[in-house]
């Protein structure tokens, strides 16, 4: 969470994670799940590179799968919650 207040000290256009609650308790997780969807409501632009799927789910307009450098889906949480086998296939989840 340091890190991440660290950077919007500078008030930057976008805000880009990656993998920002790997390794954390679940409240530490949850807390900064509430506050990165508190700063989008704000307007700031998110990028989140993540495995939680469900967490991103929550606060994502869309979702991009990469693969090797190339985009292999691409849609709304809606639709990425809906390819269960996707997600277990290319994402292990």
């Amino acid at each position: 969470m340091l890190a991440i207040g660290r950077s919007l000290m500078t008030n930057p256009k976008i805000l880009l994670l990656d993998e920002a609650t790997e390794g954390l308790a679940p409240l530490v997780r949850s807390e900064i799940w509430r506050c990165l969807n508190q700063l989008k409501e704000e307007g700031i632009s998110i990028l989140v590179v993540d495995k939680n799927v469900n967490d991103l789910a929550r606060i994502a307009d869309m979702h991009y799968v990469i693969e090797k450098g190339r985009i292999v889906w691409e849609g709304t949480s809606p639709e990425l919650l809906e390819q269960k086998d996707f997600l277990g296939n290319k994402l292990g989840v």
